[in-house]
């Protein structure tokens, strides 16, 4: 037989050992970043998964989870905003302290709420119903607006000098508008109901109410502030809701929408430079958003608005969205075409500030053509293009979160400015630091702003300037411009 050696291996050299071990940790985190990558959602998000998973699972495991979730949302969100130094930083939605021309029709001045009611009965195109100063509170049911204006002489019901005058309602819905060529400006509305579920709307526009305009109120109070809907196949296309003020003061105590601008089944509307916060439902699933157009409606726009999902009403549980085209669908009896095979058809979201949403900052669901352009996102979800009839092109956005498309929603993205999921998850948020201070709405640039190579000159940035042909990447160029442009828009 032969002999056989044992040979004995020399020891592996310690700094051999150290070299794999990097490697094995290099390898494992890059596979969590890839995982990270492909998992795309944002931890936001992932908190609320895990908080409504882990209910009813036992003390154990709902405290882990819970705890777990409170770290995700933490590491995700910012410190609630400083709004009290808002109205210096902007004039979004703060009324301006000027006159406008009298109408072509007749000027109609009312001081009692009787002559208000009767004014709104008798009008006639061209008319303007004036409020003198003081606080009117209307209760019982809605004011009933049926007379119609035309396109040469519309009827403007508005304060006689702006920022004089309260409406307060007790109503269910204020305004009941279903005739076309309706102005509604310089009101200050309040929903004064002592349930929340009766205050649903300031303004409810409806069937033949086309042409309808509302500007330069400052409405609080509402589940929804504006409701846009069909009725009796008429729809109030070609509305605009420009310059206004829409928040709420405490949660609303309601099971039904609390959106404040909700567009169903409506085309060609403007939604713009509009100040929408704290919309924060406390009934049934939590879900809100700032303002959507849904229902098979087109060519809507929302641009240059500041939204402000939680702004000083923080912390609450739920999920809140900035903007949606599309929201969370609509049942086919209320669609426009009753089928809604899509929910929005070339509809734009453009220019637009949004800030301190649970939930995305930009929610496209089922609505095809969409364009998503120079909108700047700060301590949001980002931006989603969801189902297989979605479709966006996203261009020029600035976004402290990430882009995605969910479930079969088809996304165009070019040029845009946003942040990965590993930075996400590790608490890192770049776009934050491009502002001298965001959570105190000092949005003025650190340095140089990010600036694309080129692009559409011809639209206007939120302060409604021009841009230059190469462009900040976001919805402004400079921030503090926005207050002088809005006042200078008003005189």
């Amino acid at each position: 037989m032969r002999s056989q050696q044992t040979r004995h291996r020399r020891p592996t050299p310690a700094w051999v050992t150290a070299v794999l071990l990097i490697l094995l940790l290099v390898l494992c985190a890059g596979a969590a970043c890839w995982g990270l990558e492909q998992l795309d959602v944002p931890p936001r998000a992932l908190a609320k998964y895990l908080e409504k998973r882990v209910a009813g699972h036992g003390d154990l495991i709902t405290t882990i989870g819970n705890r777990l979730a409170g770290h995700l949302d933490q590491m995700d969100r910012a410190e609630g905003l400083s709004l009290e130094r808002r109205a210096a930083r902007i004039g979004a939605g703060v009324t301006p302290n000027v006159e406008v021309d009298a109408a072509r029709g007749s000027l109609i001045r009312v001081a009692t709420i009787d002559d208000a009611i009767k004014a709104v009965e008798q009008a006639r195109p061209g008319d303007s119903i004036r409020f003198a100063a003081g606080t009117y509170r209307f209760a019982g049911s809605a004011i009933p607006i049926g007379r119609s204006g035309t396109s040469a002489a519309g009827i403007t019901l508005r304060a006689d000098v702006p920022g004089t005058v309260t409406l307060e309602f007790d109503l269910n819905e204020g305004f009941l508008v279903s005739a076309p060529y309706w102005t509604f400006e310089y009101l200050n509305i309040r929903g004064v109901c002592a349930s929340h579920a009766r205050c649903e709307h300031a303004f409810h526009v409806v069937g033949g109410a086309h042409h309808f305009i509302a500007r330069h109120n400052t409405i609080s109070d509402f589940n929804a502030h504006f409701k846009i809907n069909g009725s009796d196949s008429r729809f109030p296309d070609d509305g605009l809701i420009d310059s206004n003020s829409l928040s709420n003061s405490s949660a609303r105590e309601t099971e039904t929408s609390v959106t404040p601008i909700d567009l169903v089944a409506a085309s060609r509307w403007t939604i713009r430079g509009n100040w929408i916060s704290d919309f924060i439902k406390a009934g049934t699933d939590g879900v809100s958003y700032g303002a959507f157009a849904k229902g098979g409606g087109r060519e809507n726009r929302f641009e240059r608005n500041i939204v402000v999902c939680e702004g000083r009403i923080r912390s609450a549980p739920g999920q809140r969205v900035g903007i949606s085209l599309g929201g969370g669908g609509t049942a086919k009896e209320y669609c426009r075409d009753a089928r809604c095979i899509t929910e929005q058809d070339g509809s734009t979201v453009q220019s637009n500030l949004i800030m301190s949403c649970s939930d995305d900052g930009i929610y496209v669901n089922r609505s095809a053509t969409s364009q998503i352009v120079h909108n700047t996102l700060i301590d949001t979800g980002g931006i989603t293009v969801r189902f297989d009839a979605a479709s966006a092109e996203v261009e020029g956005n600035l976004v402290d979160g990430s882009i995605r498309s969910r479930d079969g929603g088809a996304l165009h993205a070019t040029d845009n400015i946003q942040t990965s999921m590993t930075r996400l998850y590790l608490g890192s948020h770049p776009v934050r630091g491009l502002y001298r201070d965001f959570v105190g709405f000092d949005l003025s640039w650190v340095g140089e702003p990010p600036r694309r190579a080129v692009g559409d000159a011809k639209l206007p940035d939120l302060c409604a300037l021009q841009r230059p042909s190469a462009p900040a990447y976001g919805a402004f160029e400079n921030f503090l411009a926005c207050k002088d442009s809005a006042r200078a828009s008003a005189n």
